[in-house]
């Protein structure tokens, strides 16, 4: 469509420019009428006797007024659409620090597609992911972002409206960047920095300016999550023991004091504080208690609520309400569930995050957005938080979300049906796993990596008829696939997951049954079938690389080719072993002898998850790497 936009445009034209392409428009003086203004107040896009008008306040505004009108115009002559915003700031935290490092073509496609949702920040978690040139190792063979590629981002964002923010670690976290000889003089603990150690500070001296350098923002999160073991590792050995209050407290302004010197605004995640002050040693726990001395030590920072894994709004409400104890100006981050598992989890976020959102808007909170985790090798692409997304957009500028609103302008937004994407649902949503998904199952994911002749997790699944499952899942993918030509690799890599799940997800239960009945024929036929599998394997480990190659730098793949190779490696064995038995080679296959136990790891088997767990535990009881 040809539009001509007149009035205040000098700020957004750079931004409709890099959209034209993805709103189909063509920017020229004898297209359609819009007349801009900028002004405070609410975002009001009409359209009436010919011409079109858009009222914003922030240039992000604008750009989903842009949308709305395009939207709106496809059948409605006239129309007046006025949006009340909720928060001041929404968006992303992009993980790019558990091996899935998004390229700098696939970053600017995610900025396109939040723009015109209308969100306005995303923060780039990377916690040893970026240029440092004092540390070479620091991110090294990592697929860490220069300091050129996150300034082309940065500048890129600005013309969308949307800030940039640099998130990093400054406590914890930071496994990664301590394991290499440099970091020996800097190690509290495997993933923790050694405190109060001169050596310590001019380490995040030199991280805190490198990683802020590119960026326009003066914002910057520094982390400090999940430092469960401060002060008891490598400290405790040359320091007395010290109340960890106070020595969070004293990192805390340490750290703080730098970024201050660069003229920057730190925030940071707040779990610390409340673990500490809990009695249960508990983050969400609303009873924490925070010393006096310790408040009054903290420094000027702005704490972050995390939390994703509750749907009651009250809980979100008590722990807000908790924080304005820490200070003013709380920022709330919820998910979207795209980590430790193969698909996402859209019935967990939509759960959490109508409740966490509703009760930030009746708690007064100004700024939210949606992590989306990497966990454990990023094999859930990150393409599957769009839907995620613009359930986020749509809380930043409505009081009440509705779903159908939500399938409606995701379709404008992305030019995709959401329905196709929450059909990625059912890969770990399968019988035997509650409604939505809420105990998070893995069932994708376990079903993929076991060992079909130790098989961890046969017990789990056990009667529920799961190769059927995954059989039906194929036609509905493949439908999909059809439906979104322009994401054709993601809904191609599902479709071949549920494939190989046909055969896979039982095989291990049918090994058993034919060795138990000591039935030979049945077990030839059951090599016939792992002989297919591994071609299906094969087909699913080429579609997976092909999308990963296409959105994300190559480092990090190196983990999921390892992990399909050993699925493959591990199938041909089984052929060889159930071939030597059915040849009467060997009197014995041990691992088909051993009763099946359900699956009990750490995070223990809740009613309504068939299992949930990291790869290494998944794949052998065995020790993977000690």
């Amino acid at each position: 469509m040809k539009l001509y936009f007149s009035g205040d445009t000098q700020e957004v034209i750079e931004g409709l420019e890099l959209l034209s392409g993805k709103l189909a428009i063509q920017l020229t003086r004898e297209g359609y009428p819009i007349k801009v203004t900028q002004r405070m107040g609410n975002l009001k896009v009409t359209n009436s006797n010919g011409q079109g008008e858009i009222f914003y306040q922030e240039k992000s505004h604008f750009f989903r007024g842009v949308g709305l009108f395009l939207e709106a115009i496809e059948s409605q002559e006239e129309f007046a659409i006025e949006e009340v915003l909720q928060f001041d700031t929404g968006g992303a935290m992009l993980d790019s620090s558990r091996n899935a490092v998004l390229a700098v073509k696939g970053i600017k496609e995610l900025l396109r597609d939040m723009s015109v949702m209308g969100l306005n920040l995303l923060m780039m978690y990377t916690e040893d992911t970026y240029e440092v040139d004092e540390y070479p190792y620091f991110g090294y063979m990592r697929g860490r972002y220069t300091k050129n590629e996150i300034r082309e981002l940065d500048q890129y964002a600005l013309k969308l409206g949307i800030e940039m923010v640099p998130c990093i670690q400054t406590l914890g976290h930071l496994r990664e960047a301590l394991k290499w000889e440099y970091a020996n003089e800097l190690r509290d603990t495997e993933d923790i920095l050694l405190i109060d150690e001169p050596k310590t500070y001019e380490f995040l001296r030199n991280l805190i300016k490198s990683a802020t350098e590119p960026y326009v923002s003066n914002r910057i999160h520094i982390g400090m999550d999940e430092a469960h073991d401060l002060g008891l590792g490598r400290y405790l050995e040359l320091n007395e023991y010290k109340n960890r209050f106070e020595l969070m407290n004293s990192h805390l302004q340490q750290v703080v004091k730098i970024t201050e010197s660069f003229g920057l605004q730190a925030m940071l995640w707040s779990d610390m504080y409340f673990k500490l002050g809990s009695k249960t040693n508990e983050y969400t726990d609303i009873n924490a208690e925070f010393p006096e001395e310790i408040i009054a030590g903290i420094p000027n920072v702005q704490m972050v609520y995390w939390d994703y894994y509750h749907t009651e709004e009250a809980t979100y409400a008590g722990m807000m309400k908790k924080h304005s104890e820490l200070g003013e100006n709380q920022i709330f981050a919820g998910g979207i569930w795209t980590w430790n598992g193969l698909a996402p989890n859209y019935g967990k976020t939509w759960a959490t995050t109508k409740a966490g959102l509703t009760a930030a808007k009746k708690s007064g909170v100004k700024e939210v957005f949606a992590t989306m985790w990497g966990d454990n090798g990023a094999e859930t692409p990150v393409l599957t938080a769009l839907p995620g997304l613009q359930l986020y957009a749509e809380h930043m500028y409505h009081k009440d979300v509705e779903e159908a609103d939500v399938a409606r302008r995701f379709n404008f937004c992305t030019g995709s049906n959401i329905d196709d994407f929450l059909i990625l649902q059912n890969l770990d949503e399968t019988t035997g796993v509650s409604p939505y998904n809420i105990m998070t199952s893995q069932t994708s994911k376990i079903l993929l990596w076991q060992d079909s002749l130790i098989g961890l997790f046969d017990e789990n699944i056990n009667g529920l008829d799961l190769n059927q499952h995954y059989a039906d899942l194929v036609p509905r993918l493949e439908q999909a696939k059809k439906n979104n030509p322009s994401l054709n690799l993601l809904f191609d890599f599902y479709e071949n997951l549920a494939r190989v799940l046909s055969i896979k997800a039982e095989l291990g239960i049918q090994l058993k049954a034919a060795y138990d009945a000591a039935d030979r024929f049945k077990m030839q036929e059951l090599v016939d079938v792992a002989l297919v599998l591994s071609r299906k394997i094969d087909v699913l480990r080429k579609s997976h690389r092909e999308l990963w190659f296409s959105i994300n730098k190559p480092f990090g793949w190196e983990i999921l080719d390892i992990r399909y190779g050993g699925v493959l490696l591990r199938n041909e064995t089984t052929i060889y072993r159930l071939t030597q038995w059915i040849n009467h080679e060997i009197v014995l296959i041990e691992e088909l002898e051993e009763k099946r136990l359900p699956f009990k790891g750490p995070y223990g088997n809740p009613e309504g998850s068939l299992g949930n767990s990291m790869y290494h535990r998944i794949v052998t009881s065995s020790a993977f790497s000690s």
